[in-house]
């Protein structure tokens, strides 16, 4: 005879689930994202996801510039701020190259988890994210995504180019300029 209790004795709450908060707003994201896509298609979806990720790191922006009792970061500070709050939602990103002009960062892992895979458009939420923040902080910006691991690549690399130049200029990518004085 059997160990297992009948299914009715079995209550909700004691089931072993692996679900929890995070989990479920990745993967409401990750609907989001698709029946965005699948409606209005993939570039469509991008600017709605970029809306969102511009009003995110607007905030964030202001965060961090609060808590570190600046009103404006260096750019060193931006980042340093970019790779901080990458970590801080389970991202893995590191820069691979600074120069005066521009930041290459890597990734490994996506905040998204496995829930980014073939959904192109949440990248828009990295590339607002920095380019909000970069373009607040030093006046311009330009997000190039030349890998992504939502579009099937192992990790990630974004450009970041922190000043207007002939290298920005002839990447593709999305500009942010500043809103606010500098």
């Amino acid at each position: 005879m059997s160990n297992v209790p009948p299914a009715q004795a079995i209550k909700a709450k004691d089931v072993d689930l692996q679900f929890d908060r995070d989990i479920f707003l990745r993967t409401m994201m990750r609907e989001l994202s698709g029946t965005l896509e699948e409606l209005v298609g993939v570039e469509e979806a991008s600017g709605f996801i970029s809306v969102v990720g511009a009003r995110v790191g607007d905030q964030l922006n202001s965060e961090y510039k609060g808590a570190l009792q600046l009103k404006h970061l260096d750019q060193g500070q931006v980042r340093d701020v970019l790779v901080d709050l990458k970590h801080r939602i389970k991202g893995e990103f590191y820069v691979i190259e600074e120069t005066p002009e521009k930041i290459v960062f890597g990734n490994t892992a996506c905040p998204f988890g496995d829930k980014v895979a073939g959904r192109k458009s949440l990248c828009m939420m990295t590339s607002n994210v920095f380019g909000r923040i970069t373009a607040e902080n030093g006046g311009y910006s330009k997000v190039r995504l030349d890998k992504t691991i939502a579009a099937g690549d192992p990790e990630c690399r974004v450009t970041v180019f922190i000043k207007q130049s002939d290298a920005a200029e002839e990447s593709a990518g999305r500009e942010y300029f500043a809103e606010g004085d500098l």
